[in-house]
């Protein structure tokens, strides 16, 4: 199978949807399958939409992109799109209009959270072929080996971290913890540590910050750590709190958009309204929380899984898919003559400049 994942993957700390491209390629490529993230190809088997807006640096084709291949080079292709983005995370107003329009050239829907899917089928995406796979992150790098060990001898470290620096992202609670540690009742008890971008505004009296990580700096950062907090709100499923529970790690977890799906029965949920409250609870009964963490089962391997399966799944039943489907949008003779035209020109300067590097 030969599948497209349209992410021009970045080095170094850059977010969640760059993770999972890394590892939903890793894992197809370890199981006999061919990954690119371009068009090139006239014999792509799937191709799967994961950023559609082209002033997106991690986008590498739209969905416009998508159809025109669809349409000119391989009628034959079959379309996922990933949807794990929406306005309510960072309060703007154009981009789940652009992910419903984008969603027409699409096969099959992947959500990462039944939150994000039942927002989007109520603000009107039709789609008759809708799944949630939650996210995982990669057990290699995230996982309780030599995680340091609580005992209430020594104050409790709790961590977070974020590439985006969103107000959303979590930082009224991030603050509010900041606070508290000033207070002769935690002082003691409490260490925090931010791992990443912050905003302007935001400066921390008490807590520790530390530059964005990635891979296995990240992965022992957290380990040095006992619990995770997250207050990011309307994420769509979020990676942070993952790799945190990964790393066996109790989660201390907002109610707010997916994360609840991916932390429940592993942490404590709170509100911002009883955040401290329930940070007393979360103390207190901690080393029951943590005997449970073993048991945490959102890996990268588990959704990579998912994703074949369906990919398999849907080839399987590729020419009934191919027979109903619509056209999304219509396209001109002299756009498709330019398209054909640049096309081919592409891909021969592609060519020239890989003999040329020889």
């Amino acid at each position: 199978m030969k599948i497209s994942v349209g992410t021009n993957i970045k080095e170094g700390p850059w977010g969640g949807g760059n993770l999972f491209a890394i590892n939903l390629t890793q894992y197809l490529e370890k199981k006999g399958h061919t990954v690119i993230n371009h068009l090139d190809h006239e014999d792509i088997d799937l191709i799967l939409l994961t950023e559609p807006r082209k002033t997106s640096e991690s986008s590498a084709f739209t969905h416009m992109d998508i159809f025109k291949y669809q349409k000119l080079v391989n009628r034959n292709v079959l379309v996922v799109h990933r949807v794990n983005e929406c306005d309510e995370r960072k309060k703007t107003n154009f981009v789940n209009k652009y992910l419903i329009e984008a969603n027409r050239v699409a096969d099959s829907t992947v959500f990462v959270s039944t939150w994000l899917k039942n927002l989007f089928i109520n603000q009107g995406l039709k789609n008759d072929n809708l799944r949630v796979i939650l996210s995982g992150a990669n057990s290699e790098l995230f996982n309780s080996e030599n995680t340091d060990v609580w005992t209430s001898e020594k104050p409790l470290k709790i961590v977070t971290h974020h590439w985006g620096a969103n107000w959303n992202k979590g930082f009224a609670i991030y603050k509010k913890l900041d606070e508290l540690l000033s207070k002769s009742e935690y002082k003691e008890k409490l260490e925090f540590t931010y791992i990443g971008n912050l905003p302007s505004k935001v400066k921390f009296q008490n807590s520790s910050v530390v530059k964005p990580l990635s891979g296995r700096a990240l992965a022992n950062e957290v380990k040095n750590h006992h619990a995770y907090l997250t207050g990011s709100l309307n994420e769509p499923s979020g990676n942070h709190h993952i790799e945190g529970a990964q790393c066996g790690l109790p989660i201390l977890y907002i109610d707010s958009g997916g994360i609840p799906e991916y932390c429940e029965n592993y942490g404590l949920k709170f509100t911002e309204n009883n955040f401290e409250t329930i940070l007393q609870e979360f103390i207190n009964n901690f080393s029951k929380l943590k005997s449970n963490m073993h048991t945490y089962p959102h890996g990268s391997d588990q959704m990579c899984s998912e994703y074949e399966n369906l990919f398999i799944k849907l080839l399987d039943s590729r020419e009934e898919i191919v027979k109903v489907r619509k056209t999304p949008y219509r396209i001109n003779i002299l756009d498709q003559v330019i398209y054909l035209i640049s096309r081919k020109l592409n891909l021969e300067f592609k060519k020239f400049k890989v003999r040329f590097s020889k």
